[in-house]
C-alpha cells in the first residue's frame, strides 16, 4: 500500500505528498478548467503516468535481459472531450535506441502493452501507443 495526501491550497491547486518518499507535487487546474494552468492538471498527471509506466516496464524487461534502453524517451498527448469531461485520448510515442535487435523488439513491447498503468485505463479512454527506434 503506498498513502498521498493532498492539501487543497486554493484557486483550485493541490499540493501532494508521496507517503514513502515525501516528495512533494503540486497540481493546478487547467487554463480551460477555470486554473491557471501553472502546473499538472491531474489529468495531466494520468497521462504522465501512463508514459512513464510503459518506460519503467520497458526497463525492467531490458535490465533483467541485459539491454541498456537509458536515455530513451516518451511523449503523451493527451485530449479531452467536453461533455462529459474526460480523457479521451492518449497518444504515446516510445523512443528507443535502434541498435536493439528487431526479435527483439516484440518483446519489450508487448511488455509495454502490459504495464499497470495502461491495464488500469477505462476502456473508452483511446489509447494509442508508437515505438520508434531512432536514438
Amino acid at each position: 500500500m503506498v498513502k498521498m495526501i493532498a492539501t487543497y491550497m486554493g484557486e483550485k491547486r493541490c499540493k501532494v505528498e508521496h507517503g514513502p518518499s515525501k516528495t512533494i507535487l503540486e497540481t493546478d487546474a487547467p487554463k480551460d478548467n477555470q486554473g491557471r494552468g501553472e502546473s499538472f492538471s491531474p489529468t495531466d498527471l494520468v497521462a504522465t503516468a501512463l508514459g512513464t509506466c510503459i518506460l519503467t516496464t520497458l526497463a525492467i524487461v531490458a535490465e533483467r535481459d541485459e539491454v541498456d534502453i537509458k536515455n530513451s524517451k516518451m511523449s503523451v498527448e493527451k485530449e479531452m472531450s467536453p461533455s462529459p469531461r474526460k480523457i479521451s485520448s492518449l497518444k504515446t510515442i516510445i523512443e528507443l535506441p535502434k541498435n536493439i535487435p528487431e526479435d527483439y523488439r516484440r518483446k519489450l513491447e508487448a511488455a509495454g502493452h502490459s504495464c499497470p498503468v495502461k491495464k488500469s485505463l477505462h476502456p473508452d479512454v483511446n489509447v494509442s501507443v508508437e515505438y520508434r527506434y531512432v536514438l
